[in-house]
């Protein structure tokens, strides 16, 4: 509760609040940044009304007023002879994002001239660093468990003081390995240590997926939007890509990719993200994963599951990868620590199913071993009861921070904005009003110290300009507050 009693906060709220905003209006502001960066949770008692007199100094009346518009605003619930409790507001009144149509046939692209648009707008962002960044898919720094990973990378340097001047292991230390294969199991995936390889984050995960199944001019099928960063991949590679619709609620359209496979039989691979897509953040239903799986076997596709949010999704029990349900091999699941554990990090770690030898040269030829500290680091924090300690902190951190967002996002951006509030994560997709320019609004935006994400740089197709990719990284503060109504100012703005 120090928050609650740090008058030198206060202050500073009241130091950013308008001149001439009355005094139970700045309170109130005070309050509700409280209840949105998590101080005060959903069930949590107020302070009693002659309490915040007290401790603010402030008159019955002002007091009062202060309850009123946070009830009124549907921060607090009042309880009969009990006070006032928090409750936590409708995340966001705004429509969801349409279904994707479903074509007769996904037309074939190659992403010439697509690693350039994606390349021009990350040089623009990168122009102003110290922009409030809304367009990065990591969480803020804080969010994540440094102290305790410092004092692991000291002890274990303390016993290994050579680790940092010896060769590592070829295929990644034995140690974080055996760590994985176990908690590999929680989410039903067998998978023997031997069969994990360790790789610098997720992104080399995907490339070496992709190397070991196709060629240079092969047709991969991947979602639609997609990831900038795996088009850039695909790019780079030299690829064919097949945009296949994908449902903003239940993930790749089964449909669209069958009918793909039907009329372009020289696709090679099929990839995916099914939990918490980006940009989408949906998570596909464990019967369209199961579905899924089943149709790339029967056709004799690979499946490269690209699975970096997984462990960010909120649900009683653990999201189910697409590799739980691969029986002959057919499922490339590559995985990364990036989101969940420490982005400093890139660590990321594949099983490659029947191209386990051919991924394990790729590597070797690619990259060779990784650094090891980080893992014998990331091998001790997984293997203990701290890491789902973490993650359940995490979760609750980015869910507070997400539906805050969504919230403002809802007061702020003009009549028509449409967006789907994800199950877990920290992205929201954001359809604009009457077919808006994202990249017009990502160029006015930077002026004002805010980053976003356009949509054009997640398709080779013009379908999502009027989209964008919003992050919620760090606490719901005043900050952010006010990047959500100058974004949602500029929105109204632009054509």
């Amino acid at each position: 509760m120090n928050l609650l009693n740090d008058e030198s906060l206060l202050s500073h709220d009241r130091a950013h609040a308008q001149a001439d905003a009355p005094l139970y209006e700045r309170l109130a502001a005070h309050y509700r940044r409280v209840i949105a960066s998590g101080t005060l949770a959903p069930g949590d008692r107020m302070p009693s009304v002659r309490a915040l007199m007290s401790r603010h100094k402030v008159s019955l009346s002002t007091a009062i007023q202060v309850f009123r518009r946070l009830e009124d605003g549907g921060w607090l619930q009042a309880r009969p002879r009990a006070g006032y409790f928090v409750r936590r507001p409708a995340a966001s009144k705004l429509a969801t994002v349409a279904e994707p149509d479903i074509p007769v046939l996904p037309e074939p692209a190659r992403y010439v001239g697509l690693h350039e648009r994606i390349s021009r707008v990350i040089e623009r962002a990168q122009a102003f660093p110290d922009a409030l960044n809304l367009g990065g898919a990591t969480a803020g720094a804080a969010l994540y468990p440094t102290e305790r990973l410092q004092s692991l990378a000291s002890r274990i340097l303390r016993h290994k003081p050579t680790l940092l001047t010896e060769v590592g292991e070829d295929g990644g230390a034995a140690e974080l390995r055996q760590a994985i294969a176990k908690r590999a199991l929680t989410a039903d995936v067998t998978v023997a240590p031997d069969d994990v390889l360790i790789t610098s984050g997720g992104v080399e995960a995907v490339n070496l997926a992709l190397r070991a199944v196709a060629q240079p001019g092969d047709t991969i099928a991947v979602e639609s939007p997609a990831f900038f960063g795996l088009l850039q991949i695909l790019e780079s590679l030299g690829l064919r890509a097949l945009e296949i619709p994908t449902s903003p609620t239940t993930g790749l359209s089964l449909e669209a990719l069958d009918i793909a496979l039907t009329a372009c039989p020289e696709i090679k691979a099929v990839v995916a993200v099914p939990n918490l897509q980006n940009p989408l953040g949906c998570v596909m239903p464990d019967t369209r994963k199961a579905e899924l799986v089943a149709l790339c076997a029967r056709r004799g596709v690979a499946l490269i599951e690209d699975e970096p949010y997984r462990e960010l999704v909120e649900a009683a029990q653990p999201a189910r990868p697409l590799k739980s349900w691969d029986r002959d091999g057919g499922v490339i699941h590559c995985a990364s620590l990036n989101k969940a554990l420490a982005p400093g990090m890139r660590l990321g770690w594949m099983s490659s199913g029947r191209w386990h030898a051919r991924v394990r040269l790729l590597k070797f030829a690619q990259t060779r071993h990784n650094e090891s500290l980080a893992q014998f680091v990331a091998a001790e924090f997984i293997g203990s009861g701290a890491y789902d300690r973490h993650l359940h902190r995490l979760r609750d951190k980015l869910r507070v921070q997400r539906e805050a967002s969504a919230d403002a996002i809802g007061r702020y951006f003009p009549a028509g904005t449409r967006l789907n509030l994800p199950p877990g994560g920290l992205l929201l997709w954001v359809a604009l009003p009457d077919g808006r320019s994202s990249d017009a609004l990502f160029e006015a935006a930077l002026p004002h110290g805010i980053r976003i994400a356009p949509g054009s740089i997640f398709s080779n197709s013009e379908r999502f300009r009027s989209f964008i990719r919003l992050s919620c990284p760090v606490p719901f503060d005043e900050r952010m507050d006010a990047a959500l109504r100058q974004l949602g100012r500029l929105a109204a703005g632009i054509a």
